[in-house]
């Protein structure tokens, strides 16, 4: 199964849009958001291409609005992989994961099981992480 993994948007619709129209295109069947989401029109931007999603909020996700709808950390299971996503690596308590999302840094970067998809705030940044053969992508639009 693949994965689009995204952060740090911070309500750049217009890459948000584009990421989300790639999704689509390679039959994504989830998106992650490691947060920084900004405002609802990020999240609902994100929601309306129907991929299921999972999401945590960041530390500029200060509206009530998107704390209500996002914890700070989430931890998941497809395919048999423990997924964890977190929005700042520095707030992980453990990693008993197969692979670790998280944002916050704004720089695409893989180090052991922990990957960042960079940031969509001023370039298209995002990773495809594919379940079955444990491989990520890095994107750079």
């Amino acid at each position: 199964m693949k994965i689009v993994i995204i952060s740090d948007s911070h309500n750049n619709l217009a890459n948000l849009k584009h990421v989300m129209g790639f999704a689509k295109k390679i039959d994504a069947q989830a998106v992650i958001h490691c947060g920084d989401w900004n405002d609802l029109k990020s999240v609902d931007t994100v929601f309306s291409y129907k991929i299921p999603v999972y999401g945590v909020v960041g530390n500029a996700d200060i509206a009530d609005n998107i704390k209500d709808k996002f914890n700070k950390f989430l931890e998941i299971k497809i395919d048999n992989k423990k997924i964890a996503i977190i929005h700042s690596i520095k707030d992980l308590k453990s990693n008993n994961y197969d692979i670790v999302f998280c944002g916050h840094r704004h720089k695409q970067q893989k180090n052991g099981n922990v990957v960042n998809p960079g940031a969509l705030e001023n370039d298209i940044n995002f990773a495809v992480y594919d379940t079955i053969t444990g491989k990520i992508e890095f994107f750079n639009d």
